[in-house]
């Protein structure tokens, strides 16, 4: 899929789904993460916890995403990345992201975002500066690929919050799985 017509189903992708209040979505995500740092004494577990969230959030929302977005199937990791980037991002946080910094063997790839909708009226105070704020979007990616075969390891290399100019989730393939059933569902 090109990357225009990718922009193009990801703006009717955006179109046709229901919106929720943009600065409600960002303080109630604001509230979670200060829960989570007032329950756990160490910021890596924080940062542990919202990329397990966000991977649970993923491997639900990816049906919701197929269901919705009405593409044909992706027929490589490079068109995936596209889609990620153009219809998925811009279908549920109403930003588009680009699809940079390939690797010689096409097996990984950054996300980079200019705007971040869960970074909104956030300033993390110099004691936090290890927190991942926006880690669950890691976790999101992660979980959502893996429903589609695709073993991923996703970090935040870049973060606004932590004086970057640009967000950048770098996305590298582990494995590509097998839709293999077992021998027990196999046809006698």
């Amino acid at each position: 899929m090109a990357s225009r017509s990718a922009q193009r189903a990801g703006d009717v992708a955006w179109a046709r789904t229901p919106k929720v209040n943009g600065e409600l979505f960002a303080l109630t995500y604001g509230a979670m993460v200060k829960r989570l740092v007032e329950d756990y004494t160490e910021i890596d577990e924080v940062n542990e916890q919202l990329e397990k969230m966000g991977y649970n959030i993923g491997i639900r929302l990816v049906d919701e995403f197929l269901a919705k977005a009405g593409l044909p199937p992706c027929q490589g990791f490079q068109e995936t990345a596209e889609v990620i980037a153009k219809v998925a991002f811009r279908m549920f946080l109403g930003v588009a992201a680009d699809v940079t910094s390939w690797n010689s063997e096409a097996t990984a790839f950054s996300l980079l975002l200019a705007d971040n909708p869960l970074a909104e009226f956030v300033e993390l105070p110099r004691q936090y500066k290890t927190l991942c704020y926006s880690n669950v979007l890691c976790g999101v990616v992660r979980g959502a690929l893996e429903m589609i075969q695709y073993r991923v390891e996703v970090t935040f290399l870049q973060d606004v919050l932590r004086g970057d100019d640009v967000n950048e989730l770098r996305v590298e393939l582990q494995e590509v799985l097998s839709e293999d059933l077992g021998e027990q569902y196999k046809d006698d």
